[in-house]
């Protein structure tokens, strides 16, 4: 059974920075293109960015080169780091992962427990 936990969260001052670390255990990590969303009560769960299985990246525009995401296959982890934090995010970050290979394969989604952050003074 494919199991994701994230880590890394906390309470951090307005312009600081975090790094979320999620681990990937069960399934073949190599597989799993991977992202992080997030969560604040009462509205959708969003993408945050994502990574692929080659290591391409995407970006919500509101990251705006603050954020970074990157992959560590001898690890199965896939990591978040956080700069210039600010109020507004605020939320919780899940982990995410969709196994597929070329030949058709598919395997997921798969979502961690989430791990709290909260910007504040």
């Amino acid at each position: 059974q494919v199991h994701l936990v994230e880590s890394g969260g906390g309470l951090v001052q307005p312009g600081g920075s975090l790094r979320l670390s999620c681990v990937v255990t069960g399934g073949i990590f190599r597989i799993y293109a991977m992202a992080w969303y997030r969560q604040v009560p009462g509205k959708q769960r969003e993408l945050v960015a994502d990574i692929d299985t080659a290591g391409g990246v995407t970006y919500s525009s509101y990251t705006e080169g603050r954020f970074t995401i990157a992959r560590d296959n001898a690890k199965s982890t896939v990591y978040l780091r956080m700069d210039a934090l600010k109020p507004e995010d605020t939320a919780v970050y899940y982990c995410n992962g969709n196994g597929y290979t070329s030949g058709g394969y598919t395997e997921g989604p798969y979502w961690g427990q989430g791990t709290q952050v909260t910007v504040s003074s």
